[in-house]
């Protein structure tokens, strides 16, 4: 739900950005089309191309970023929104002086362009915070103090709709500050001040604190430049002009970045894919078995894996598991681990023995403290026995009789959680006809978007769906986890095995 309003946000963040340049465009026909109200936005036309131009400059920058995700990208769009506020709060000031509106009109003006002032440094606060990345003591105030002083100095400008306490708007649409007007400037100038410290102290690239700090600036040179009057009309073209300074260094560094560490992922993915046999059918020679298995990472990489072998031409080897974390370190630890699992089952041991050596191994050099549950399956394709063992792995689904049904296996502890464990085996007795069905926690805990799990109640129901070879069966349940979690986003690793038992000519 949240997800799909966040969408929606960034899609009425641009239509409002194009609605508010579109306005500006009709009110240049307008006013041109009118000699008398030319005459009286004639002082004001320059200020109305500027604007124009900005509102058109806003759709196209917010365009530009509407695809961008993390290092403040949800703040710097806000930014833009709120730039084409401005321009649209002009707009409403040209509209009510060519139409010679009511005072209150004039007011509205004022008031919004006032209030803007005080949201648009909140983000442009929130923004530099996320990209530049502040830290220390002032850094810790700032996040506390600025929202509050934001919510003070909102209700300030709120009691001016009620009491003149800082401005005011005559009868004749005349502007008039009061005594206290300088209340208004309070929070932005403690902001600026504290953000251009914090800027100053971050540890990003001078060229990035460069184009920051051309938000704070650039403003004041204007307000210099008109000798501090109020309203006019090219302080927003300076904020955008900041934006645009901030859009091509700031979002530019980050995104070649950002693209090297894609392409950095992009390789690690590659290579655990490389890790995990893809090639099915897996033993085309081989007329025992039929097996297919798919991994599905929930980032770039993942931390479940799979592996099949055959251990001599009786034993064939068939492992799962899913390392405790995700990305690029369980990635790693999980190549460590499907390496040493297979190297121990290759030499013949049972399944207790696997995982009793591997875990020793993993345990010797596990700076990390991380760990891994797997379970380790070893059919004996001559007689249909299949010695199994768990290390804290999810229990498996056994086919027998026309119909999947959960097997409670035996449980020893997880692999690289502690030196010396002890793991009990068991045995399965496989006939024709007979599969087994192995995954990771990401099947049972697919959420849907109220936060409810799969569970491995609806996994058996979608196993049972119908009689189906080992790779329509993982296509199965995988369509059923799909349909469940519906618009969620995936949470973790989807990792499945199908095996099926077919027998020796001779059984």
């Amino acid at each position: 739900m949240l997800k799909k309003l966040r969408k929606n946000a960034v899609l009425f963040g641009l239509i409002f950005t194009i609605v508010v340049a579109v306005i500006h465009l009709a009110l240049v026909f307008i006013y041109s089309a009118d000699p008398q109200v030319v005459v009286r936005i004639q002082p004001f036309s320059f200020d109305i191309g500027i604007d124009t131009l900005g509102a058109l400059v806003c759709a196209a920058l917010f365009f530009g970023c509407m695809k961008q995700e993390g290092d403040g990208s949800r703040s710097f769009r806000a930014l833009v929104v709120l730039v084409s506020a401005g321009f649209a709060s002009n707009a409403f000031m040209y509209f009510t002086m060519g139409a010679e509106g009511p005072s209150l009109l004039v007011f509205a003006f004022c008031f919004m362009s006032k209030l803007l002032d005080l949201v648009m440094i909140y983000f442009f606060y929130s923004y530099v915070s996320e990209t530049l990345g502040f830290e220390g003591r002032l850094a810790e105030l700032a996040k506390r103090g600025v929202p509050v002083l934001l919510a003070l100095e909102t209700v300030l400008m709120l009691s001016n709709i009620f009491v003149p306490v800082t401005f005011a708007v005559d009868a004749n649409r005349a502007y008039s500050s009061t005594n206290l007007a300088f209340l208004e400037d309070i929070y932005l100038v403690v902001v600026s001040i504290v953000t251009t410290i914090l800027i100053m102290r971050s540890g990003s690239p001078r060229n990035q604190k460069t184009a920051a700090l051309t938000f704070i600036f650039l403003p004041l040179v204007d307000y210099a430049l008109v000798l501090g009057t109020f309203g006019n009309a090219s302080q927003y073209g300076m904020v955008l002009m900041s934006l645009i300074i901030m859009y091509c260094i700031i979002f530019n560094d980050k995104s070649g970045k950002l693209a090297a560490t894609q392409t950095e992922l992009n390789m690690a993915t590659e290579i655990q894919a490389s890790m995990l046999p893809s090639i099915f059918p897996a033993f085309p020679n081989r007329k025992e078995f039929d097996l297919y298995a798919s991994m599905d990472p929930a980032k770039e990489v993942g931390g479940d894996f799979y592996d099949f072998f055959m251990i001599d031409d009786d034993h064939l080897g068939v492992v799962i598991a899913d390392v405790s974390d995700k990305g690029v370190p369980a990635a790693l630890f999980m190549m460590i681990s499907k390496t040493i699992v297979q190297n121990f089952a290759m030499l013949g041991n049972n399944a207790a023995e696997v995982l009793m050596q591997a875990n020793d191994a993993l345990c010797a050099q596990n700076k990390t403290e991380m760990f891994v549950t797997v379970w380790v399956g070893i059919l004996e394709l001559s007689t249909g026995k299949m010695n199994c063992a768990s290390a804290g792995h999810e229990y498996p689904a056994i086919y027998r009789n026309g119909t999947f049904e959960l097997f409670k296996d035996k449980h020893g502890f997880v692999l690289g959680g502690m030196k010396g464990m002890k793991y009990r085996d068991y045995e399965l007795q496989f006939n024709k006809g007979d599969k087994i069905f192995v995954y990771t926690d990401g099947v049972p805990e697919a959420s849907n978007e109220e936060k409810e799990q799969f569970g491995t109640d609806r996994m058996i129901e979608a196993l049972n769906t119908r009689d189906a070879n080992p790779e329509e069966t993982l296509k199965i349940v995988r369509a059923s986890v799909d349909e469940f979690v519906g618009g969620a986003e995936q949470f973790d690793d989807l990792t499945m095995v199908c095996l099926e038992y077919k027998g020796t000519d001779e059984g």
